[in-house]
């Protein structure tokens, strides 16, 4: 059972939401920003600079906590969202290799 900010348990973690929270590009974007970055570190959801509202940011945000990608942290007047990297990696090994290396093959076929 979901915690009460909405975060699945490792065994809840299904397959099929994780595909349909990555299937937003802009949803893979914030996962593969938090992957870049060091292990535990913690970001607003407005430091991604998603092109988007306000109330679409907050749905992104919580496509990414209900499908177990993130783990959001109320601090003050902001969230924080954390990679849930550790219980990723157990639960569907390679992953986030695989964003990454879109990522690499995206920016590899780019002609701008």
């Amino acid at each position: 059972m979901p915690d009460d900010e909405g975060h699945p348990g490792l065994a809840e973690m299904e397959l099929g939401k994780v595909l349909s929270a990555l299937a937003d590009p802009l949803r893979r974007r914030v996962v593969r920003e938090l992957a870049a970055g060091p292990d535990g570190e913690a970001r607003t959801c407005s430091s991604f600079a998603l092109p988007v509202s306000k109330a679409t940011v907050t749905h992104h945000f919580r496509a990414l906590r209900e499908s177990g990608l993130i783990r959001q942290v109320d601090r003050g007047n902001s969230r924080m969202a954390t990679l849930r990297r550790a219980d990723i990696e157990r639960r569907f090994p390679g992953l986030l290799a695989l964003l990454a290396a879109e990522e690499t093959t995206a920016s590899a076929t780019d002609p701008g």
